[in-house]
């Protein structure tokens, strides 16, 4: 399947809310747009969990075009998708790739966000490209992290470095970017431990593994994403925060689409924290990572 197609079958659930919700407020002959049915719009665009700023600027934006006129549904959703693919424009390239030596991405998130099974589909992704990739399986406090990622690694073909359980997370992700510049790979994506944003001391170790990556590398890590469970909504913005204070995030993999109708967070993160989404998930298998494009996301979000 295409992008769009892929992202259509993910915001099925998000679909179906708006175009439901928002059926509901016109009758077959139209509706006045006045401040009722704006208030009512604002009310159905923010179960989408798009945040306040940007249903209130779609909104607005209604209000301006069609205040006082009696309006039919494909009328208002062309100004709403219009005013969203503003909100939502971003860069095209979803990673910036170094020109010479290995490009680093280092992946971070909290605790069951779908981390490691996005950076298997990012593997999985560039070694399509033709690309060589080495893993470093930083996350060293649980066991079956490593276990899981050694997995995938050798499902997909990539060489990985691992550590002992305990080992010092900073020391394992020295070790596999030394051997990515030694090996000659074209990535280096290391893992980190999942950690709720709030833990100041797990936070500064994140902090510390991108200190020593910077010193084998002076630019890298190159590419800092942060993994966001899509279900999550709202508080995939405190996520986004903290962790780009922390550590510099670059971008966003969106896991889990396919499983909510909080689609609309996109639009909030875009619009709140400025982090471009470079990837959404919409499945489990090791292709259903797709890169992100804003205006077939919009047209999907209302298209069922």
């Amino acid at each position: 399947m295409g992008f769009f197609d892929k992202i259509k079958q993910g915001l099925v659930k998000t679909a179906r809310l708006l175009n439901t919700d928002i059926r509901d407020l016109f009758k077959s002959d139209g509706r006045l747009v006045d401040e009722a049915f704006l208030d009512e719009l604002f009310e159905k665009l923010i179960k989408t969990d798009m945040g306040v700023t940007a249903a209130q600027e779609t909104v607005d934006e209604v209000r301006t075009q069609f205040r006082g006129r009696v309006v039919q549904m494909p009328d208002v959703l062309e100004v709403i998708k219009a005013k969203l693919k503003t909100l939502m424009a971003q860069p095209d390239a979803p990673i910036r790739f170094v020109e010479s030596g290995p490009t680093v991405v280092m992946v971070c998130g909290v605790n069951g966000s779908g981390k490691t099974t996005s950076i298997a589909k990012l593997t999985a992704q560039f070694i399509s490209e033709g690309k060589k990739v080495l893993l470093g399986a930083a996350d060293t406090f649980r066991a079956a992290a490593t276990e899981q990622l050694t997995v995938w690694a050798g499902r997909l073909g990539a060489d990985i470095v691992t550590g002992a359980t305990g080992t010092d997370p900073a020391s394992v992700a020295h070790k596999a970017v030394a051997r990515a510049i030694e090996s000659k790979a074209d990535v280096c994506i290391i893992d980190t431990a999942g950690r709720l944003q709030t833990q100041q001391n797990l936070m500064r170790e994140l902090e510390k593994i991108h200190r020593v990556i910077g010193k084998l590398i002076p630019d890298a890590p190159h590419e800092v994403i942060l993994v966001l469970d899509a279900t999550t909504g709202q508080n995939g913005i405190s996520q986004a925060k903290h962790f780009t204070d922390a550590v510099k995030c670059t971008g966003i993999v969106l896991a889990k689409l396919d499983g909510t109708a909080k689609g609309g967070v996109v639009v909030a993160i875009r619009r709140t924290v400025g982090l471009p989404v470079k990837y959404v998930g919409v499945g489990e298998s090791a292709d259903d990572l797709t890169v992100f494009e804003p205006n077939p996301f919009v047209d999907a979000m209302f298209d069922q």
